[in-house]
């Protein structure tokens, strides 16, 4: 019997094949572990398909261009959605990416190196039961 798969799923490929310049000029430096973590491309989750997905650091990076102008009330909606579930959730403007491929790579880049955890603020309360910061 043939695995029957979410339509999002269908979706993704369709527009991993479709893809516009700035997405696969930003796909170009990202893939391949270029960023310092492994990234997808056209990713469903949930709902939604996201342009790229870093599940070491539940990073999301959506690449805005016109087709987003006037959708500002889904792509709010859509964020909260996915920070709600723990994503980050990290939008690139697509004219800044056609100006400069390399300096959005490594923006996103220097994001996924970034530690999760950071060490408290001087005066601020100790760790809870578990968690170390030394």
């Amino acid at each position: 019997m043939p695995k029957i798969r979410r339509p999002e799923v269908y979706t993704a490929r369709k527009l991993r094949r479709e893809m516009s310049l700035p997405e696969i000029l930003l796909w170009h430096r990202l893939k391949g572990n270029a960023a310092g973590a492994a990234f997808r491309k056209q990713h469903p989750i949930g709902p939604y398909i996201v342009d790229f997905y870093c599940s070491a650091r539940r990073l999301i990076v959506e690449v805005d261009g016109e087709i987003h102008a006037g959708r500002q009330p889904h792509d709010a909606e859509r964020d909260r959605f996915l920070r709600e579930n723990g994503y980050q959730v990290l939008r690139v403007n697509a004219a800044d990416v056609l100006k400069d491929a390399d300096e959005a790579a490594g923006a996103i880049a220097s994001l996924v190196a970034r530690p999760l955890h950071h060490r408290p603020a001087a005066g601020g309360p100790p760790p809870r039961a578990g968690e170390d910061f030394a």
